[in-house]
């Protein structure tokens, strides 16, 4: 492990991962990888919060890190692995709470399809259902939670203040030597200047935008349902003795 993204989900640290490993630090773990493959990934990030971390079996050979859940623990990670740099992506408060109304907010708290959908999918795939949990263990738990007390992420004002604690809170923990507060918007330079690598000859990916996480998310959550539907079991009638053909 080479390079610990620190940034809050919505920082677009997905570009940060496609950004990571066009430089050389492939491959980047990301939040990807645990929705690519639950089965292995859960019982891994289970032991997490319970205090019992493999980080070897986590990352396996990544090079770099980013997005959650990793960038939750980027301060253990720091001394896991005591060469690495971090990169804290940034974006404008209030476009980052826009951003997670309508995404990450929205499917644990908000009245949204997405979050009837991903909590039917949840009564039907007990993956997803402890992917949920997990996520609110993160996110959402009173006293482990990043994004907690939840009632106070229901103004605006609140989540800004969500955003504003995390910024601030890595800027304290991160030796100033070791930490690259980075926009994407302000290109490679920065970055490549702080890992030490060229420019590539290529633009700066720009990826997973708002409408992308929700096709994902709702998308997803729909092909579940609708494959659990097809291997019920099918009764003789249906509603009022409808028939069924």
């Amino acid at each position: 492990m080479k390079v610990i993204g620190a940034g809050l989900p919505r920082t677009a640290t997905t570009t940060q991962m496609i950004a990571f490993e066009m430089l050389g630090f492939a491959p980047c773990y990301h939040m990807r990888d645990l929705l690519g493959d639950l089965e292995h990934g859960l019982p891994l990030w289970e032991a997490v919060i319970e205090g019992k971390p493999d980080w070897g079996a986590i990352f396996g050979d990544a090079q770099s890190t980013c997005d959650w859940p990793s960038a939750r623990y980027y301060e253990e990670l720091m001394e896991v692995y005591p060469a690495t740099k971090v990169v804290l992506t940034e974006r404008d408060p209030m476009g980052w709470v826009k951003s997670m109304r309508e995404t990450v907010w929205a499917i644990h708290q908000g009245d949204s399809v997405m979050r009837h959908v991903s909590a039917a999918r949840a009564d039907v795939d007990p993956l997803w259902r402890r992917y949920m949990n997990l996520m609110d263990h993160i996110n959402w738990d009173e006293q482990t939670g990043a994004f907690s007390p939840a009632k106070d992420t229901y103004s605006d004002e609140g989540l800004e203040r969500v955003y504003t604690r995390w910024d601030e809170e890595v800027k304290r923990t991160v030796p100033p030597e070791r930490l690259l507060c980075w926009n994407p918007i302000e290109g490679w330079q920065p970055l490549c200047d702080f890992l030490d690598v060229d420019v590539p000859d290529q633009p700066l990916p720009r990826t997973n935008d708002t409408n992308a996480f929700k096709e994902g998310i709702i998308g997803g959550g729909l092909e579940v349902l609708n494959e659990w539907w097809q291997e019920r079991e099918r009764p003789a009638e249906s509603l009022h003795g409808a028939s069924t053909s």
